[in-house]
């Protein structure tokens, strides 16, 4: 999960931290306990702070350790300054949390030392409960989880494959305010170097790969003509090639443009984009790898940090319809979506029973196979970073994926694109708000309600958030 590191803040007054030591330290212990029960590694103080030079020390000692969030923990009064000096310490957000107990004056120390943290400017977030409070521990783990996927961003490197997409400018970020806001720096690889590596990989591999898709697949639809073995196997191949350039590059994720070069001269990258994101391929279970279809690196970025958070695959899907005699979209995209959210299953079988490669549609020229399903019904947290006069936003919404029975299904996809794969969404979002303040045509989702979490993550990154809900 995370890594929280957990400095307890005592008195200052010798015979006062004497006498509660032991009462501390029973707390601490308690909450650690708590921590990691919740699935986190816990990086403890060495020493209860109660004099200034402790303060600096073990903060710097639980810095070097790179805990994604730290908490100072307030059981007694604690003389705010030792919350200073250790502030000063350490460069994680921090989270002030303070023991229920009313034997102790713990809740006293916390306001003090938040207060003086307000005064300097110093953002915190506060907690307060029983130690063993699995709520404590709940609200603690929503921090930490942020802290987390933003400190991974930093250091990060996005491959950016090809440039940006039919003119479409939501999709290219500035790569200086990535490094500066972020740490991210982007490398460029030109789209002919997959097409090349695609050219030299594996066919043994690429045939067993096909195979195995005509294995599990609800079915892979051959035209003779848009969709052949060959070309089948040319996306495969496109796949491996870009899993070869990740691996040599060290790439934590990724985009490519597709369009109009490789989707009218060389094949579509749904496939390889579809089990980019999946966490499995024709070689058993992997690691998911964020990919985003017309190189949308704003795209990418969000879906980097939703996995971060959810632990899953994450949808990227174009806002294509409003259904509104039934305040439903249809949230599709070419062949982007990964299996995976056909089922939502451990097993690809399972996912794969319920995907059909069709040939490609007219816009693509070139041909290959489209992936698609109807993503599995559930609630989902959707959303976009998005740009307004150059600044960051979290555009936050929760949502309910559904399915219907086969003929309303139908039904619904005909009015669109009936060989993409698609996703029927209810948002909380009221469809006037989304139309008219949405930043992008890509939205992004991931199962479950995780938007405390990604409070955080705005929070954390000095960012706007913007969140709908109906009422």
């Amino acid at each position: 999960m995370a890594r929280i590191g957990v400095i307890s803040i005592s008195d200052g007054r010798d015979h006062v931290h004497a006498r509660n030591s032991e009462f501390i330290q029973s707390k601490q212990d308690e909450l650690v306990r708590s921590l990691k029960q919740a699935g986190h590694e816990v990086v403890v103080g060495d020493d209860l702070v109660a004099t200034n030079t402790l303060a600096t020390s073990v903060a710097r000692k639980v810095a070097a350790s790179e805990v994604d969030v730290t908490v100072f923990y307030y059981a007694v009064w604690a003389f705010p300054h030792f919350t200073m000096l250790a502030a000063d310490a350490t460069r994680s957000p921090l989270v002030l949390v303070a023991s229920t107990d009313p034997t102790e004056p713990g809740l006293v120390g916390m306001l003090a030392a938040g207060g003086a943290l307000d005064q300097i400017g110093r953002s915190h977030t506060r907690a307060w409960g029983a130690p063993d409070d699995t709520e404590l521990a709940e609200k603690i783990s929503v921090h930490a989880r942020a802290a987390a996927a933003v400190s991974a961003l930093h250091g990060s490197t996005f491959g950016r494959f090809g440039g940006r997409p039919m003119g479409m400018n939501t999709a290219v970020a500035n790569t200086d305010q990535w490094q500066r806001q972020f740490g991210i720096d982007v490398e460029e690889i030109d789209q002919y170097e997959l097409v090349l590596r695609a050219e030299k990989a594996d066919e043994a591999e690429a045939k067993h790969a096909r195979e195995w898709i005509e294995r599990h697949a609800a079915g892979v639809h051959y035209d003779g003509k848009k969709l052949t073995p060959e070309l089948l196997e040319r996306q495969i191949r496109s796949y491996m090639a870009v899993r070869d350039i990740i691996a040599e590059r060290n790439l934590d994720f990724s985009g490519i443009k597709g369009q109009p070069e490789l989707t009218e001269h060389f094949a579509t990258m749904d496939v390889t984009e579809a089990f980019l994101n999946d966490p499995y391929d024709w070689n058993g279970p992997k690691k998911t790898h964020v990919c985003a279809t017309e190189a949308d690196m704003d795209g990418a970025l969000t879906m980097q940090i939703f996995k971060s958070i959810a632990e899953t695959p994450v949808l990227f899907a174009d806002v294509r319809h409003y259904h509104a005699d039934r305040d439903i979209w249809d949230l599709c995209n070419s062949g982007q979506h990964a299996t995976w959210f056909a089922a939502r299953s451990d097993d690809p079988a399972e996912n794969l029973a319920k995907v059909n490669f069709y040939p490609e549609v007219f816009f693509f020229p070139a041909g290959g196979a489209s992936v698609q399903h109807i993503a599995a019904p559930g609630q989902m947290t959707l959303g976009r970073l998005t740009r307004e006069d150059g600044q960051y936003r979290l555009q936050l919404m929760l949502g309910e994926f559904e399915s219907y029975d086969e003929a309303t299904n139908k039904v619904l996809m005909d009015q669109s694109t009936p060989e993409w794969p698609h996703a029927f969404a209810r948002l909380d979002a009221p469809g006037e708000v989304f139309l008219s303040k949405f930043g992008a045509n890509h939205i992004h989702a991931i199962p479950g309600d995780h938007r405390a979490a990604l409070r955080a993550v705005t929070e954390q990154l000095g960012i706007r958030l913007d969140e709908w809900t109906r009422g």
